[in-house]
């Protein structure tokens, strides 16, 4: 199952496709007893989507069997043993992926000539993305941060390894000399390739940076790279041989107190465009807004869902889940359409926005 969605990926997720191209969404849980539903309501749902297809006309017999076929193999694919708060599986003539995301998405499936990329868009910029750069004399690590977890980044040149033949580790740790090591211009040279690495990374798919390593690494890595200055420096080494987990440990006091300066950063932000009256509350107002394409910073709270029907007039109606043409996920879209206008946004913890419902908007006019 795909976590990280970068900004590459989903330019090709949001790609046309030859029709039906098949977006299957269900909740998922992380534990008992909510999890035991999740493999038959996974079933079902991709049982619905065939039923769906086998109804359409426009849908051949020919085609039809080639999204099954990709349907049922994403269903092998599935690991709920490790799930997260929602699934998406997309399907089309030929190809199919699975997402799991860390938030949760209404129960939908969908066919049309692109995939439902929305609930990905949102669970990406409600996860706050972050690279962690693991350093050592003979390997460099890549981690794809999120909001509680990191996993190891294997692509773009990552890991980078040095061979035996140039390096001997076993041996460097006997003298005792690590100091020396970095100054050896072979490792240098391999930091300054690890440093070209990352920066091309970082130019698809920017994040904030966070690099672990023995001091005299980091200082190393300082002196001939460019692309990696500007990142916060963790003096742990190890990392670069280590668990997703100890790495997840050495960044999360860093992560938490960034997190709460963001919060505090979008508080005053809001309170200040109250002040000068461009301030939008509530989904009905901020939906209006992100529409016009007026929104230049929205913040969600993290937890916010709400449902409506969009009737066509100038306001949303409350709608019960599972109503004829309710919109479970308007905050999504709302999302989806903010960043699509060059909105920045940012989810902050439950009770943030006190008075404003659960969704701001500071505007551009």
């Amino acid at each position: 199952m795909e976590h990280a969605l970068s900004p590459t990926t989903l330019t090709e997720l949001r790609r046309p496709r030859p029709y039906p191209a098949v977006s299957v969404l269900t909740p998922t849980h992380r534990r008992e007893p909510e999890n035991t539903q999740d493999p038959v309501r996974l079933r079902n749902v991709v049982a619905a989507a065939k039923k769906q297809l086998e109804a359409d006309p426009a849908v051949s017999r020919e085609r039809r069997a080639d999204v099954e076929r990709q349907l049922d193999q994403a269903l092998s694919e599935v690991d709920l043993a490790h799930a997260e708060d929602g699934l998406v599986i997309f399907a089309a003539p030929g190809e199919h992926q699975v997402w799991s995301l860390a938030r949760a998405v209404p129960e939908r499936v969908v066919l049309s000539d692109t995939f439902l990329t929305r609930n990905l868009v949102s669970a990406q910029a409600s996860e706050r993305p972050f690279w962690v750069l693991s350093v050592s004399a003979d390997q460099v690590t890549l981690w794809n941060g999120g909001t509680d977890r990191v996993t190891e980044h294997r692509a773009g040149g990552f890991p980078l390894t040095r061979s035996r033949e140039n390096f001997d580790a076993e041996r460097q740790e006997r003298i005792g000399d690590l100091p020396s090591t970095f100054r050896d211009e072979d490792t240098r040279h391999f930091l300054r390739d690890a440093d070209t690495a990352m920066g091309r990374l970082l130019r698809e798919d920017p994040r904030p940076l966070y690099i672990t390593g023995e001091t005299a690494a980091l200082s190393a890595l300082d002196e001939v790279g460019g692309a990696t200055k500007d990142a916060v420096h963790v003096p742990h080494g190890g990392l670069a041989h280590g668990t997703p987990d100890a790495v997840w440990q050495a960044v999360r006091p860093l992560q938490e107190a960034e997190a709460r300066k963001n919060t505090a950063a979008v508080a005053r932000e809001l309170e200040t465009a109250r002040g000068r009256r461009a301030f939008a509350a509530g989904v009905d107002e901020v939906w209006q807004s992100a529409r016009e394409g007026r929104v230049r910073l929205l913040a969600v709270e993290e937890n916010y869902r709400v449902t409506v029907r969009d009737e066509g007039g100038d306001h949303l109606v409350p709608a019960l889940s599972g109503d004829l043409d309710a919109r479970e996920d308007i905050v999504d879209e709302i999302v989806e359409q903010c960043l699509e206008t060059g909105a920045e946004v940012r989810f902050v913890p439950d009770g943030t926005l006190g008075d404003a419902s659960g969704i701001a908007g500071v505007l551009r006019y």
